[in-house]
């Protein structure tokens, strides 16, 4: 914890001030005094920052690498001075000084190098390894536009670059000096070199990687650790003088345009070869630069690389990072000629594995003839990789042709990276109890009964310092008044308020700070969208990646529903709803962006509608970020956990709500169960197919949509609401949508899960009805929240997988 006083704090921060801009404070503008305090306060940091380091390379313990293509940080000012421990100084001097601490807070720019949960998870978990003092890295790349700015125009989602640089940023520092060069394309020559089998990479395209380094700051415990960003540049000045010199203007310009779109964007469309080789070169390209500073570290502070795996675990989350293995092992045999075995031994012993999805989609595989020219040495390591590993499969399943096939490394024409990761590694993990068990017994089931031992489960977690200590402080107030602050290092202390679910105090402030949220937020939809929500309406959220096993649709059509039953009946007895929903949609996913419209339209006709403007409303915000999360997520009443049930890996947002006391209605999917088993039944309102039906269906194919449909009048009716012009003037606007569900029948269940949907809702209607019973539910929900907390997900990383010994002496 940082201890500084009131006045200290003022001197510094003019004298900060000052030296930036050379003119006094009361010159300056918002942005002038948001630019001194990020600076100020990265100084501050900086000393620990640099402590903590010294701090690890002295006593040599075993350092974390977690890569990720996503770190959705959002905006660091006010978590940093949260974990510092100085909010409360610094808002009080900046306070005498003439200037709101939260205008300045709302001037920061989101750092949205992610696009949902994987890369929330990524922060979360770097916080968690901060506040834990476990000694822990992040390794990415710093995506100069990020994912994109969502912008609504006529009811479409329209993408424009995420300028989030525009005017710098204030957190990170650029190490030139680090810098490490990536290798394309080319040839591979072998030669025999004192008797050994050597491979040199000539003719290749470099690329400079160089790091940007940014400050993880750990709760009230100077311990600072790095999120490590590469960004791409040409290893020549600008562009090739020599080309432009020999008049080849084009080709001296195209290079460093090639090399800078490294770096440009999140997940660039890969629905064409351009993209497609795009995104490979990404995923080479952190992973290569990340394995390289890896080693050159190691080697300087430890040497023996034979002993790597006891002094590094290198963490891949999901695929995007798998090529951390076979970059690890040419390092080791190219470079430090190390024998095979040797090298093999090192890496798989090193590198863990998280499996973030069962959808086909998301497990990534390569065309061979794209992966071997961008990257001939790594494909040649491959290979052998899954040459070795088919001959152990043989050895198991002899004969069994299709078995060894399906599970190869390379086959039917690709590189299939998910096999990669298992096959390379110590570790593989699920992240919700559901997930694990559909990995083991399903998705990856031969690969469990081949590597039982590498199989685990680590329930993803978020860190209740953002997303209740900074986003609800008034919540936060309240639970410190009754169970003291153990939760706040402790979180399944938490606990301990259950015992206050039937205490009226308890109940009427919990009921307070939920209203004065909503109020907030209501503002904040007035203000961006000019629309007028009932503070007093049930705030009914679904904010989330727009996908469509994520359900969207499922609500959409629940909605167009509760309209027809008003417009037959105004006086129907319902509590007044908000409809609330965010979320972007892959630039290249066409349903995705059409149930976007679809949303949007429901609102322009409802929102619009005298007759029932009293009962409901429907908001679609946009731009989905971090920080708009933060006023989202504590006026939340019910959270929309919908998803059809195998499909959905965890969930994250399921807990941030939960902890902020939203009743959540859910499908027993991904961390849904475990929120269940958590609170009982009488605490979340549970609906839809179970997972043995789900997997039924899929296996012998009896379900039809048409059929469910034709059977249900509120389905015919809505359905055909869809195509015959009652929500837009193009009657064909949503056609895709209709066909989806129809004629494609019903991929994700959404008609099926419909009827026990509408349920599900009147029960949610009736049980907010009933005052009382809500507070006591929602108190419910917060008492059992710690255990979703971030922290205990990395102690079980650190003791399970990454055999992190730092923990048990710092706890």
């Amino acid at each position: 914890m940082l201890t500084i006083s009131k006045d200290r704090f003022k001197r510094d921060y003019i004298q900060k001030f000052i030296e930036l801009h050379g003119k006094d404070l009361d010159e300056g503008t918002n942005l002038n005094k948001y630019e001194a305090l990020g600076s100020l306060i990265r100084d501050y940091v900086s000393r620990m920052w640099i402590e903590t380091n010294k701090r690890y390379n002295r006593e040599k313990e075993k350092q974390v690498y977690y890569f990720s293509m996503e770190f959705l940080l959002g905006r660091l000012l006010g978590n940093s001075l949260l974990n510092l421990g100085i909010r409360d100084v610094c808002k009080k001097a900046l306070k005498e000084l003439g200037v709101e601490l939260e205008d300045l807070e709302n001037l920061e720019q989101d750092q949205g190098l992610g696009n949902g949960g994987l890369g929330r998870l990524a922060a979360c978990f770097l916080d968690s390894m901060a506040s834990l003092k476990i000694p822990g890295n992040g390794c990415g790349i710093r995506y100069k536009y990020g994912f994109f700015e969502q912008k609504i125009i006529e009811g479409s989602q329209v993408e424009s670059p995420d300028k989030w640089l525009r005017e710098g940023n204030v957190w990170e520092i650029k190490k030139t000096d680090k810098a490490e060069v990536v290798k394309f394309g080319g040839e591979i020559k072998t030669e025999y070199i004192g008797g050994r089998l050597t491979f040199t990479h000539v003719n290749y395209e470099p690329v400079l990687a160089v790091p940007h380094d940014t400050p993880i700051v750990g709760f009230e415990n100077e311990v600072i650790n790095t999120l490590r960003l590469w960004s791409a540049e040409p290893v020549v000045n600008e562009f090739d003088f020599s080309s432009f010199s020999r008049g080849e203007f084009l080709k001296a310009i195209e290079y460093k345009n090639s090399v800078e779109a490294i770096s440009q964007v999140l997940y660039p469309d890969d629905s064409f070869y351009e993209g497609k080789i795009l995104r490979l070169k990404q995923q080479y390209f952190f992973v290569s630069a990340g394995i390289q500073s890896i080693i050159r570290h190691y080697k300087k502070h430890l040497g023996d690389l034979c002993l790597l795996n006891e002094k590094i675990a290198i963490h891949i989350n999901d695929t995007h990072p798998t090529l951390a293995i076979p970059e690890l092992m040419r390092i080791l045999l190219d470079e430090e000629g190390l024998s095979w075995e040797d090298a093999w031994r090192i890496t798989t012993n090193s590198v863990s594995y998280t499996n973030h999805t069962i959808l086909q989609e998301a497990l990534e595989k390569w065309p061979i003839d794209m992966f071997k020219k961008l990257l001939p040495r790594i494909f040649m390591i491959v290979e052998e990789i899954n040459e070795r590993f088919t001959k152990e499969l043989w050895s198991k399943y002899e004969g069994q042709w299709d078995k060894i096939s399906q599970m190869a490394i390379v086959g039917d024409g690709y590189v299939r990276m998910a096999h990669l990761a298992i096959v390379g590694s110590h570790s593989v993990n699920g992240v919700a109890k559901l997930h694990t068990e559909i990995l083991k017994n399903q998705q990856m089931s031969d690969f469990y009964y081949m590597y039982p031992r590498k199989f685990n489960n680590k329930t993803n977690g978020i860190t209740h310092r953002r997303w209740l200590i900074k986003a609800n402080p008034k919540l936060t107030s309240l639970l410190n008044e009754t169970i003291g602050e153990s939760w706040i290092k402790h979180p399944t202390d938490m606990e301990k308020f259950e015992r206050f679910k039937n205490d009226s105090f308890v109940k009427e402030s919990l009921f307070k700070i939920k209203n004065e949220n909503k109020q907030k937020l209501a503002k904040i939809i007035k203000d961006n969208q000019g629309i007028v929500v009932d503070t007093n309406s049930i705030f009914d959220v679904q904010v989330k990646r727009i996908h469509a096993y994520k359900r969207q649709t499922l609500n959409a059509l629940r909605i167009m529903d509760l309209y027809n039953k008003l417009l037959e009946n105004p006086s129907l007895d319902i509590a007044p709803r908000t409809f609330i929903f965010a979320g972007k949609a892959a630039p290249a996913y066409y349903l995705a962006k059409k149930t976007i419209e679809l949303i949007t339209a429901l609102a322009d006709k409802i929102n619009n509608d005298p007759r029932v403007s009293d009962k409901m409303k429907i908001v679609f915000m946009e731009n989905y970020r971090v920080s708009l999360a933060e006023d989202i997520v504590p006026a939340t009443e019910v959270s929309e956990q919908i998803s059809t049930t195998t499909k959905e890996a965890s969930g994250t947002s399921n807990m941030k709500f939960m902890m902020n006391g939203a009743i959540t209605i859910a499908t027993l999917d991904g961390a849904n169960v475990e929120i269940r088993d958590e609170v009982g039944d009488d605490n979340i309102v549970i609906f839809g197919l179970t997972e043995r039906e789900v997997l039924e269906y899929y296996r012998h194919g009896k379900y039809s949509a048409w059929d469910t449909r034709n059977g249900d009048e509120r389905l015919i009716k809505i359905t055909d609401q869809l195509v015959n012009g009652f929500y837009h003037d193009e009657k064909d606007r949503f056609r895709i949508i209709y066909e989806n569900l129809l004629n494609y029948n019903d991929e994700f269940f959404v008609l099926k899960d419909f009827a026990s949907y509408i349920e599900a809702q009147e029960k949610v209607d009736k049980l907010y009805k009933n005052k009382e019973k809500w507070q006591e539910m929602s108190c419910v929900n917060i008492a059992h929240s710690g255990i979703f907390s971030s922290d205990r997900t990395i102690k079980e990383y650190a003791t399970g997988i990454w055999g992190s010994g730092y923990l048990y002496k710092n706890l």
